[in-house]
């Protein structure tokens, strides 16, 4: 592949005004008010090399980003974990000698950390964003983290534009809003002046950025790093996450009404799970590359906002996390959990990913900033789980008994007082190779095509997803004030594909404007991958799902204990729901305690329902709008409902006629409706706007 580069003078088609020179105004300095040639590009040696240390405007940027807030985190503040442990299913000594790898069916303790990026600590589960999907490994030669997301791709492809970015998806900041949201001018100002993030906002615009729970999304380690083995041969390797569980989301009607009935659904979602010893289960996988695949891929594997499709490099299950425990201090263990991209065990080394490089240096400087201190690896929750030595002293926070007479290295004391010293032999070694070229800030001309692989997510996509799509685009570009904004956002997706622009342009109301220019011509050739589609991976079971049953006094005993028995020995959670929280009496005879009120427990809270109340129980819901509301939405929701005969009434005023997707329930016909849940969702039914 010919590796031309471009620097920022040579880039103007590809964003308007945020690449050309500033014909007014002030020019962007330095805090210490030195005037800046490049704010788009770090510094680095070479093209395609890794970013220098000496980039001294880059570091005070990223350096002043991460200490804007205190204490929370700046991004992926509201966040939810607990523990578990990585199970080795293939061993691959050939490919690594990183610890959790040696033998099969060695077990790694891990936490995992799950989070929305936008939002503050006290916003809601449900909002439309990234998903971080942060796991530490507590490896036998120390911490190893795994610092990714729900979404494989990202939004910039240089660090020096991460607190561009996230300024631009915060609260606009002459208001304070809106909160937890990317539906404002700043963020798509920002976004539409910038083509590299398209492909990211088709993810970010699809049901990926509303899963159903954490349980049902996968995780992406985004960018490439390499594997090293006991020789030292390294090849590529990008990181995988794949829920055993299957995958799942809402739609967005349903991802505002949960927010308003339970914000914390999410966070609920896991505890109750694991509490309940249904324990989510992810494998892990990898693609492995060497450099002559780098080298003949269509797009550079340095590239952040590129992936590899499967079809291409397929993903190798080597190992499964399993979370078995939840946390049993949220503030100890959650929220003081400190994530590193740049910690690696031997077997892992980084690649010239410039996004990778500035995030190795941010992460580390952010900690000191949250958790007040270099000790913090002292904290539990983040101390390594091996033995630890070092000459590292004194300091806020220390916890540690430094014993002994020498702080330093080398020393000539004794053995018993010496210290520890470096193993050359058995130590972390980075893997040799050679880095040059000219010292520029520059963006590789094989990261300048941004709309392919958005396309090649796109005709992935079902045509139920690609409606999700759209009108996800509608309603947020919808919520613009700026009509230049919107334009010029259409223009890019006239580069992605007619179908999608012309959508949301109706959307939107708008007429299509011209295709923005775009520095590379997009591929119209790349072929759909399965893999990029929720539905096509989908669970093949109800297991892991919640079944909410509307039930009064009087209600059939018999059908009400079909329903228990059928979809719990099918791993599925039952939940009851009735017109009042005190207990119920079925006709047969069995009192029920109800799990919720009706007035409490709206449909969105259940992944399917069953409507099974008396005649009388029927007719006196018929008359509350909660209850009818939870029937409706069901139903527009596109979930299965099940409903026994005597529920006519409830039907008939929640304006309810069944289809396919309503079966009427009998304690013989339970074992026909679990089949059909499995589903999850009836799509065949027409959606109402």
């Amino acid at each position: 592949m010919a590796r031309r580069t471009t620097t920022s003078q040579d880039r103007t088609g590809e964003g308007g005004e945020l690449h050309q020179a500033p014909t007014r105004g002030q020019v962007m300095t330095t805090a210490q008010g030195t005037p800046m040639g490049d704010d788009q590009n770090s510094l680095r040696a070479g093209d395609r090399g890794p970013t220098l240390l000496e980039d001294f405007a880059m570091r005070e940027k990223i350096f002043h980003f991460d200490h804007e807030r205190i204490p929370e985190r700046v991004v992926h503040a509201r966040g939810y974990g607990a523990h578990g442990y990585l199970e080795c299913l293939d061993p691959v000594t050939d490919l690594t000698r990183a610890a959790p790898f040696q033998r099969k069916g060695k077990r790694t303790e891990a936490f995992v950390r799950f989070s929305t990026v936008a939002g503050n600590l006290g916003s809601f589960d449900l909002a439309r964003d990234v998903r971080g999907f942060a796991v530490k490994l507590y490896t036998d030669e120390g911490n190893w983290d795994i610092v990714g997301n729900n979404i494989p791709v990202f939004f910039i492809q240089d660090a020096m534009k991460f607190p561009d970015l996230v300024h631009a998806v915060k609260e606009e900041q002459d208001r304070g809003w809106p909160q937890a949201q990317s539906a404002h001018d700043t963020f798509w100002d920002f976004i539409s002046l910038m083509p590299e993030s398209t492909h990211m906002t088709l993810w970010q615009m699809s049901d990926r950025a509303i899963p159903r729970s954490f349980r049902f999304m996968e995780g992406f380690g985004v960018h490439t790093f390499r594997f090293v083995n006991a020789d030292g041969d390294a090849t590529f390797v990008k990181f995988h996450w794949k829920p055993r569980q299957g995958l799942q989301s809402v739609v967005w009607n349903e991802a505002v009404k949960i927010n308003g009935a339970d914000p914390d659904f999410h966070r609920r979602d896991l505890y109750a799970a694991i509490e309940a010893g249904d324990f989510p289960q992810w494998d892990l996988g990898v693609q492995v590359f060497d450099e002559a695949f780098a080298e003949e891929f269509e797009f550079d594997v340095l590239d952040a906002t590129k992936i590899i499709p499967e079809e291409q490099v397929p993903v190798r299950v080597i190992a499964r996390l399993t979370l078995d425990r939840v946390a049993t201090n949220v503030f100890a263990e959650t929220e003081q959990v400190a994530f590193c991209t740049q910690n690696v065990v031997p077997g892992v080394d980084f690649s010239d990913d410039p996004l990778l490089q500035g995030r190795n240096f941010s992460y580390l400087d952010t900690q000191l900033k949250r958790l007040g201190s270099p000790n913090f690896t002292q904290i539990p929750i983040n101390a390594p789980r091996c033995p630890v030595a070092h000459f590292q002293r004194d300091g806020h926070m220390q916890m540690s008994p430094q014993e002994g007479r020498a702080n330093y290295e080398p020393n000539s004391l004794g053995a018993a007082e010496r210290g520890p010293r470096a193993d050359v032999e058995h130590g972390y070694t980075s893997v040799p190779r050679e880095e040059g070229g000219q010292v520029r800030r520059v963006r590789s001309e094989t990261f300048a095509d941004h709309y392919s692989q958005a396309r090649q997510f796109w005709i992935s996509q079902t045509e139920v997803e690609q409606r999700h799509i759209v009108a996800a685009y509608g309603f947020e570009l919808g919520k613009c004030e700026e009509p230049a904004i919107r334009t010029r956002m259409l223009g890019n997706l006239r580069n992605v594909h007619e179908d999608l622009a012309q959508g949301v342009a109706d959307e939107l109301g708008m007429p299509l404007p011209e295709a923005n220019p775009a520095a590379i011509e997009p591929r119209t050739d790349l072929p759909e991958s399965a893999a990029l589609s929720i539905l096509r991976n989908g669970p093949d079971s109800f297991a892991g799902r919640k079944l909410g049953v509307l039930v009064t006094a009087g209600s059939d005993g018999a059908l009400v204990k079909a329903l228990e028995e059928a979809f719990t020995r099918a791993g599925a959670l039952v939940e009851y729901v009735a017109p009042a929280a005190g207990p119920i009496k079925l006709k047969g005879g069995r009192k029920l305690t109800p799990d919720h009120a009706v007035v409490g427990a709206p449909s969105v809270l259940f992944d399917a329902v069953a409507v099974v109340p008396s005649a009388d129980g029927a007719e006196a819901l018929a008359g509350r709008k909660t209850a009818c509301d939870f029937v409706d939405d069901a139903f527009a929701h596109q979930k299965f409902l099940g409903w026994s005969a005597d529920a006519e009434a409830l039907l008939d005023a929640a304006g309810v006629t069944p289809d396919d997707g309503c079966p009427e329930l009998t304690a013989d016909s339970v074992a026909g409706f679990l089949e059909q849940c499995a589903a999850l969702r009836h799509w065949e039914r027409p959606v109402r706007d």
